[in-house]
C-alpha cells in the first residue's frame, strides 16, 4: 500500500515538475540575454534536467536529483525576477506614447491621446494631442471587440461617450518595438510592456475595421453616468500609474482582457471565474448573460447589429465614423432612460 502511495505522489511530483520544466525552458529561450543558439542550448539542457528528475523519482538517487533540480529552478527564478520592462525604447509609432491625465475638479485634462490618420498600416499621419474633458458629461460606455484569430480571440476596447457626442476610446495594448510584432506565446515571457492607450475611435478602432480588416463588433453597455465616470477614472488612475512604474504585457494576466473586471463592477455585476475571460472572444456572451448588455432582444440579434465593418468602410475614417457605426445597434440605456 505504501508503494502505490509513493507511486501515485512521484506521478503528480513529476507532472508538476514537467510544468515547472516547460516554464522554466520557454523563460530561457525568450528572454535570456544571448544569441540564439546559446539560448537553444541552455533550454535544451533545462529540458534534461528535469527529464532526468523525473527519471531519478523512481530510482535510488531521487532525493539527490530533486535537490539538483530546485537548486537551477531557484537560480532561473531568481534571474527571471530581475528582468524589467524598460522605459525607453525604438517604440513603434502607434505605441510610442504613455496617456496621463490630470483632473480639476470636473474637468479631466489628458496628455498624448492618440490621434492619427491611416491610410495603411505602415501609411499614417502621427498625431498627439491634449484634450480636455467635462466628467460631468460622460454618459455611457461601449465594448468593441476586434476579432484578429477566429471567434475564440480577440482585442477589447472600451469607449466613453459624452453628452454631446464624442467618444473617447482606450485600448490595453502591447508595447511593442518598431518592426516587432504582438506573440500571445511570448508575450507570456516578459517579452514586452504594456500601454494604455486613450485615442479616437476613427483612430484605434477604425485602424482595425478599416485598415486591418478585422472582424469588429460593437456592444453597448447597461452603465449609469456615474459608473461610466468612474471607470473613466480608474483607466486614468491605471495610466498614470503605468507612466510612472512599467509593467510587462502577459497574454492571459495582464492584458486587454484585464478590463473585463472594472467593466463588469461599472455594470454593477458580481465577476465570478468563468472560461469566457480566458478565451475572450466569448466576452459579449458573458456580458449578456450576467446582464450587462440589452437582454430585452436576443444575443444572436445583438451580435448582428454589432458588426460595424460595413458601416465603418462607408463612413471612412471621417469625423462622422463614431456615429454612423452606431446606426441600428441597440443601446439599453435608451430604456434605462425611459
Amino acid at each position: 500500500m505504501r508503494r502505490i502511495t509513493w507511486v501515485a505522489f512521484a506521478l503528480l511530483l513529476a507532472l508538476f515538475i514537467a510544468l515547472l520544466s516547460v516554464w522554466a525552458s520557454l523563460a530561457i529561450w525568450y528572454r535570456l540575454p544571448t544569441d540564439e543558439f546559446i539560448r537553444a542550448l541552455t533550454a535544451g539542457l533545462f529540458v534534461l534536467l528535469g527529464l532526468g528528475t523525473i527519471a531519478a523519482l523512481f530510482g535510488r538517487w531521487y532525493i539527490q536529483a530533486l535537490l539538483a533540480f530546485v537548486l537551477a529552478f531557484a537560480i532561473t527564478v531568481g534571474w527571471w525576477s530581475t528582468i524589467k520592462p524598460r522605459r525607453h525604447a525604438n517604440w513603434a509609432s502607434d505605441v510610442a506614447r504613455q496617456v496621463t491625465g490630470t483632473r480639476n475638479g470636473d474637468m479631466l485634462t489628458l496628455i498624448n491621446v492618440r490621434d492619427f490618420d491611416w491610410r495603411s498600416n505602415t501609411d499614417f499621419t502621427e498625431r498627439w494631442t491634449t484634450r480636455t474633458y467635462d466628467l460631468t458629461k460622460v454618459q455611457t460606455i461601449d465594448l468593441f471587440m476586434s476579432y484578429w484569430a477566429g471567434p475564440e480571440m480577440a482585442h477589447m476596447i472600451l469607449s466613453f461617450g459624452f453628452d454631446g457626442g464624442g467618444q473617447l476610446a482606450w485600448s490595453i495594448e502591447v508595447r511593442r518595438r518598431e518592426g516587432g510584432e504582438f506573440s500571445p506565446i511570448a508575450d507570456l515571457f516578459k517579452s514586452n510592456p504594456l500601454v494604455i492607450i486613450a485615442a479616437d475611435e476613427r483612430d484605434v478602432v477604425g485602424v482595425r475595421s478599416n485598415v486591418r480588416g478585422e472582424d469588429v463588433q460593437l456592444y453597448r453597455l447597461k452603465v449609469s453616468p456615474d459608473a461610466a465616470r468612474q471607470l473613466l477614472l480608474e483607466y486614468v488612475e491605471d495610466a498614470n500609474a503605468l507612466a510612472t512604474t512599467p509593467e510587462f504585457y502577459n497574454s492571459i494576466t495582464t492584458n486587454c482582457t484585464t478590463t473585463v473586471a472594472k467593466m463588469m463592477r461599472a455594470v454593477g455585476a458580481v465577476i465570478p471565474f468563468d472560461w469566457r475571460l480566458i478565451v475572450n472572444g466569448y466576452i459579449p456572451d458573458y456580458a449578456y448573460d450576467r446582464g450587462a448588455l440589452d437582454t430585452s432582444v436576443p444575443l444572436s440579434e445583438l451580435r448582428a447589429f454589432a458588426h460595424i465593418d460595413l458601416r465603418a468602410r462607408d463612413a471612412g475614417l471621417s469625423p462622422d465614423f463614431s456615429r454612423a457605426i452606431r446606426v441600428g445597434v441597440p443601446s439599453p440605456n435608451s430604456q434605462m432612460a425611459q
